[in-house]
């Protein structure tokens, strides 16, 4: 009589990685991408098989982004003690910020890697901040980025600290940033020379895509 074959247990990785797909599903990414849910999955699938090892350090070892998602819809569907987050920006505004094109940010879905939300720069302004993350081989996040993390944890704003996502700009001096307001999510903006002692300027340390790393 044959042994029957031992089913592999997912590692902590693929749990989390499962746990963020549904996050976003939750989000309706789905729906306002008009993909079927079966669809959106498959695409973020091929991610599945770039997850980084064990990390040995405080800083969140990936986050799930999907380009081009509808920032306002995404935001109100994070919902904290306060309530849904919120933006007062108007929507031509909002659509004036977008990735600096040296990010090279993947068209399709792809994992940040090693994100730092700024803790380690809280009260610095932005403009002060970029030179030392790019001298570490890092780059801002962008607006997408940014909410990619709020969803994957909707409590980050208050248990590490609210960022700015310097990696999206207007072509002026402000930084859009998400931060606490009447304990809710709220997606905003800063001047790129303005310390805030809640604030940091999170990074990442790579974007990985199914096709090629970046």
């Amino acid at each position: 009589m044959s042994a029957l074959p031992v089913a592999a247990c997912p590692t902590e990785a693929e749990l989390e990685f499962d746990r963020q797909v549904d996050a976003l599903v939750q989000a309706g990414l789905p729906e306002h991408l008009e993909l079927l849910e079966s669809c959106f999955r498959a695409s973020c699938e091929p991610l599945r098989d770039l997850l980084p090892p064990p990390a040995g350090h405080d800083g969140i070892p990936f986050v799930v982004v999907v380009p081009g998602l509808p920032v306002v819809p995404v935001l109100e569907a994070v919902h904290t003690v306060g309530g849904p987050g919120f933006t007062t920006m108007e929507d031509d505004d909002l659509a004036r910020f977008r990735p600096l094109p040296e990010l090279e940010v993947p068209a399709a879905p792809y994992l940040l890697l090693d994100v730092d939300p700024g803790g380690g720069n809280l009260n610095v302004p932005p403009a002060k901040v970029l030179p030392g993350i790019a001298a570490a081989g890092r780059t801002p996040l962008t607006i997408a980025e940014g909410l990619a993390v709020l969803v994957s944890d909707p409590g980050v704003l208050r248990s590490r600290n609210c960022f700015s996502l310097a990696g999206s700009r207007a072509g002026d001096k402000r930084v859009p940033a998400l931060w606490v307001s009447a304990r809710r999510p709220r997606l905003g903006w800063c001047y790129q020379g303005a310390p805030h002692t809640w604030l940091g300027t999170a990074s990442c340390a790579a974007r990985v895509g199914a096709s090629a790393p970046v």
